[in-house]
């Protein structure tokens, strides 16, 4: 599939499985009020889907899902619908507590969304009975497809991912924990005891550092930050993985995402933070985050400047 290209009625997962590109998780825009700026947002979207992004992803974790009442969740969900224009799929986040989730998943039914993505339940440390209760209460909530989100809290046995992938509605699993030994068990189970077409993200902040790895394990898909800023490094980055070319791999990775996760690790809240700095340093005002967290201190927004200059100009060399 081409960037741009409408997409098909064949379902979600076979879309997402479509290696044409990252996949875009905005920021959500906020004006000087700091109320949602939908025209901005829509625009960033829109950009995104005519750099090459394969799916946006609306409303998630660096769209600061929990920062957003329900209401402002529908109307952004709808505007990514909207200037996304059925080129791309849109997944849009769903979480908290069941209920909530369950509302989350509607909201986005009805904005248009193509699918889901739940993220964990908010801050009980459930059992693996009641995680998979939770996901499964969401995943028959609506018609969408639901990609399972695991990080924090909500960490699966493989038997457990067995059970999600026998679910019906319940296409995949990012993995936000980084457990490449866990990850690999519950690859092998459930090839082995629910083979078919389930989908496994890479979901680590920066996925790029790890993707490697997640690589050499089967799993092709990953979500990357970077994109909303930089989308031309990204799309190199994600273009030299599919063809082998280890040598701009190996130059991006060194001179580009380890000095940006470097400077990543120097505040809280940064995944999202500097990002955000990041689509502001590339010319759309998309405003600051909301609280609890908070803005990049300056010399940070000036080195990550610097490193953006930096992947740039080494684009510029493998060209």
């Amino acid at each position: 599939m081409e960037p741009g290209e409408l997409v098909t009625s064949a379902p979600l997962a076979a879309r997402l499985d479509i290696p044409s590109g990252p996949l875009f998780f905005p920021v959500t825009a906020y004006g000087p009020d700091g109320s949602v700026d939908l025209g901005t947002y829509r625009t960033h979207v829109r950009r995104g889907v005519e750099a090459g992004a394969a799916a946006v992803f609306a409303c998630c974790g660096t769209g600061e899902f929990h920062a957003l009442t329900p209401e402002e969740f529908e109307a952004c969900v709808r505007a990514a619908v909207e200037a996304v224009d059925g080129r791309v799929p849109v997944v849009a986040g769903a979480g908290y507590g069941t209920a909530l989730a369950v509302r989350y998943a509607r909201l986005a039914e009805a904005a248009g969304a193509d699918g889901l993505l739940a993220m964990p339940p908010y801050l009980v440390v459930a059992g693996q009975e009641g995680l998979l209760r939770h996901y499964r209460e969401v995943a028959a909530a609506t018609a969408l497809p639901v990609i399972v989100y695991q990080r924090d809290n909500a960490v699966f046995t493989p038997e457990t991912v067995v059970a999600l992938a026998r679910t019906d509605g319940i296409i995949g699993l990012k993995d936000g924990l980084g457990d490449l030994d866990l990850m690999q068990r519950v690859i092998s189970a459930v090839r082995t005891e629910a083979p078919g077409d389930f989908l496994y993200f890479n979901g680590l902040p920066t996925a790029e550092q790890t993707q490697l790895a997640y690589r050499a394990l089967g799993v092709t898909l990953y979500s990357s930050a970077v994109f909303c800023f930089a989308p031309e490094i990204a799309l190199a980055f994600h273009r030299a993985l599919r063809t082998g070319d280890d040598a701009t791999v190996e130059k991006l990775l060194d001179g580009f995402y380890r000095p940006f996760v470097d400077l990543r690790a120097q505040g809280s809240g940064y995944a999202v933070a500097l990002v955000k700095a990041g689509v502001r340093l590339r010319g759309l005002d998309v405003g600051e985050v909301r609280p609890p967290l908070h803005e990049p201190a300056g010399d940070h927004v000036k080195r990550l400047a610097d490193v953006i200059e930096r992947g740039y100009a080494l684009l510029e060399e493998a060209t």
